[in-house]
C-alpha cells in the first residue's frame, strides 16, 4: 500500500495530526525506516527516550529532542525549532531506536546540542507548508536559467523550501569551484527569501533524487545506504567482471556502489586460490591460465605447443599439489590424466508408444442428463415413482 491511500501520512488530513498509534508500513519513503520495538512496552527502570527522528524532503532527516513531553507518533506532522524562523517535518521514528541511530551514525556526544521540537502542527501551518512546496519547482527551474546567464558550471538538482517560507535551500553538484555570489543575489532579488546553497556529491543527488537501477529494484542510496565509499575498477576486476562503463555506472554516472556488496567474499575466497601466472608443467606440455571459478574453486587451463587447444578445468588442490611438484623438479607425465570425468545422468523413461488407441478421443461421448432435485421438482419425481404409490410398491393390482 502506498502513502497515497494511507491517512497517516496523508498530509493535511486530522488523522495525520492525532494518530494514536505508530506506522507499520515499510518501503514507502526515502530511507524508510521500521519500528520494531512499537508494541513493546518499557522497562520500569527505564525512561522515555526524549529523541525523535523527523523526515523533511527527500532522503533528509534530522534528530530533535521533545522537552515538552509532547506525545508524539510515526507519522505525526510536526514544527521544530529552525534558527531563524521554524520548519515543518514528518516523524519517521521515535523511541529506543533514535539512541541506536545517533550511535550508528556516531552523532551523539556529551556536547552536542539538538534543536527542539515545539508543537505539533495546526492545519493553516501545514496548508502554508504546503504552499511553499509548491513553488519549488519552479523556482529550480528558474535557478537553472539565471545560472545559464552568467556561465556557471553547476547544475542545480533540488530545491527545498522551508515550513515558513522564509528561507529556500538549492542543491547542487558542479566539477570545479564555483563563484556564486552575483547568482545568490539575483536569487534573492527574483525570490525574496533567504538563500542557501548547499553543494553535494553525485551519489547524494541520486539519493535525493531516487530511482530504478538496472537491477529492477529502488536505488540503495535512496532506501537505506547512506555510507557512500569510494569505489574502484580493481573490485570488478576482482570479481570477474568485463570492464564495461555502460554495465559498471550507476545512475550517478560513478561505479556502482554493489560492486563492493561481495568484494570481501571474492578476496577471502582469491586467497586460497593459486596465482594465474604461475605456468604449470608436465612432461609432454605446459599449461597457462584461462579462467578461474573462484567459489567453485575449479580452474581452467589451456595447453601450449600443444595440438589439443581445448581448455580443461582442475580443482585448486589439484593445481597446489601439481605447482609443488614443479617447485621439487618433479613433473606430471599429462594434465590430461588429472582430469575428472564427469558421468552426465540421463533421464530414464519408457517408449509407450503403441499402447494407447490414436482415435480415442474421436467418439464424442454422451453427456449424462442431470436431474434438477429442486424443492418443486423433487415432489413430482417421488409421484411418478410407481413404488411410491401407497399399497402398490410397483406391483399391479389383482
Amino acid at each position: 500500500m502506498g502513502c497515497g491511500s494511507c491517512t497517516k501520512f496523508k498530509v493535511g488530513s486530522e488523522e495525520s495530526i492525532s494518530s494514536k498509534a505508530s506506522c507499520d508500513i515499510n518501503g514507502t519513503n526515502k530511507l524508510q525506516v521500521f519500528d520494531w520495538l512499537a508494541n513493546i512496552d518499557l522497562p520500569e527502570s527505564e525512561s522515555i527516550c526524549d529523541y525523535v527522528e523527523i523526515r523533511f524532503k527527500n532522503s533528509r532527516k534530522e534528530i530533535f529532542t521533545n522537552p515538552f513531553k509532547l506525545q508524539l507518533f510515526t507519522g505525526d506532522v510536526v514544527v521544530v525549532d529552525s534558527k531563524p524562523g521554524y520548519d515543518i517535518g514528518v516523524i519517521s521514528l521515535t523511541g529506543r531506536l533514535v539512541k541506536f541511530q545517533l550511535k550508528r551514525k556516531k552523532q551523539y556526544t556529551s556536547e552536542t546540542e539538538f534543536r527542539k521540537i515545539l508543537r505539533i502542527a495546526s492545519q493553516d501551518e501545514i496548508n502554508k507548508w504546503q504552499d511553499a512546496q509548491s513553488l519549488e519547482k519552479e523556482a529550480m527551474y528558474k535557478t537553472r536559467e539565471l545560472a545559464r546567464e552568467l556561465g556557471l558550471t553547476m547544475k542545480i538538482s533540488d530545491v527545498e523550501y522551508q515550513g515558513d517560507k522564509s528561507k529556500a535551500t538549492f542543491y547542487y553538484t558542479a566539477e570545479e569551484r564555483v563563484d556564486f555570489r552575483v547568482l545568490i543575489k539575483n536569487m534573492a532579488d527574483h525570490f525574496k527569501v533567504r538563500i542557501e546553497m548547499r553543494q553535494i556529491g553525485n551519489r547524494q543527488e541520486a539519493g535525493r533524487l531516487g530511482g530504478i537501477g538496472s537491477c529492477g529494484r529502488e536505488l540503495c542510496c535512496s532506501t537505506w545506504l547512506t555510507d557512500f565509499r569510494s569505489v574502484s575498477t580493481s573490485a570488478a576486476r576482482y570479481q570477474q567482471l568485463s570492464l564495461n562503463p555502460q554495465k559498471l555506472t550507476g545512475q550517478c554516472g560513478k561505479l556502482k556502489c554493489c560492486l563492493n556488496y561481495e568484494l570481501d567474499m571474492y578476496l577471502e575466497s582469491i586467497k586460497e586460490m593459486p596465482k594465474t601466472s604461475v605456468v604449470l608443467k608436465s612432461e609432454k606440455e605446459d599449461a597457462v591460465h584461462f579462467k578461474t571459478d573462484i567459489f567453485r574453486k575449479e580452474i581452467w587451463y589451456v595447453a601450449k605447443g600443444s595440438e589439443n587447444k581445448v581448455p580443461f578445468k582442475l580443482k585448486s588442490a589439484q593445481v597446489h599439489e601439481i605447482i609443488e611438484m614443479n617447485k621439487n623438479g618433479v613433473k606430471p607425465s599429462s594434465f590430461f590424466e588429472l582430469i575428472e570425468v564427469e558421468v552426465v545422468e540421463e533421464p530414464d523413461y519408457n517408449n509407450v508408444v503403441g499402447q494407447d488407441s490414436l482415435t480415442r478421443f474421436d467418439e464424442k461421448k454422451r453427456k449424462k442428463k442431470r436431474r434438477n432435485w429442486s424443492k418443486g421438482n423433487r415432489k413430482k419425481q417421488y409421484r411418478k415413482n410407481p413404488q411410491n404409490k401407497s399399497g402398490n410398491n410397483g406391483q399391479n393390482k389383482k
